[in-house]
């Protein structure tokens, strides 16, 4: 196994003392590292609200202490929290991104972006039993259940990545391209691609996501 999965980075800093912290509260009186990984996605997933209004150029949005602190984030900043809670109680980690079609967004954002492209969403990948498996985060489950969309689950044994479909039938979320793993959370470029395709993008919306979003489904 890679040392860079292990160690941590700028990022995903698995040794900022509050991420220790939170990693090891979290999974208090668990037996094993499988029920360890999943004890701290749920606490990820629910225990760090998911927003989307936010200054994208701030780096701090995309680093995992951060967001701890901050008690919110948007997938890539969940994601990199998770992979860096799991590093810190030593399992292997790392993000990975891919673009979506449809979204949980809101109005306000679809107005500000002038898409339903997303790009650079971001999940996390661990390494449990012998081989890695996608953990998404993001959404946290009373968001999901508000927009009648279930809370995405993950098992530790299998990948977890999207809820292609609302308690309608409707599509909600559809991966195009899957852009790969990495070792830490690739700001410079990431940015750069914010800004090519979503040139209003600009400054954080004002306004509270968790009460405007609505699911992505197009029917």
């Amino acid at each position: 196994m890679d040392e860079e999965f292990l160690a941590p980075g700028d990022f995903i800093d698995s040794d900022a003392p509050a991420v220790v912290d939170f990693a090891r509260t979290a999974t208090v009186g668990t037996a094993d590292e499988m029920e360890r990984a999943l004890r701290l996605y749920c606490e990820v997933r629910d225990g760090i609200l998911y927003d989307a209004y936010l200054d994208f150029s701030d780096p701090d949005h995309f680093r995992a202490s951060a967001v701890l602190r901050a008690g919110r984030g948007f997938c890539v900043g969940k994601a990199a929290l998770l992979a860096a809670c799991a590093r810190a109680l030593g399992i292997p980690a790392r993000v990975g991104y891919a673009d979506v079609k449809n979204h949980l967004t809101s109005p306000k954002l679809r107005e500000r972006l002038k898409t339903d492209l997303f790009i650079w969403h971001s999940y996390a990948e661990l390494f449990l039993e012998g081989r890695w498996v996608k953990a998404t985060p993001a959404f946290n489950a009373g968001l999901c259940e508000r927009l009648g969309i279930a809370p995405l689950a993950f098992d530790g044994r299998s990948d977890s990545l999207l809820q292609p479909f609302d308690a309608q039938g409707r599509r909600h979320m559809e991966y195009l391209v899957d852009r790969g793993a990495f070792a830490d959370v690739p700001f410079a470029r990431m940015l750069a691609d914010f800004r090519a395709l979503y040139p209003a993008m600009g400054e954080r919306l004002e306004g509270d996501f968790q009460a405007e979003a609505v699911g992505g489904g197009n029917g």
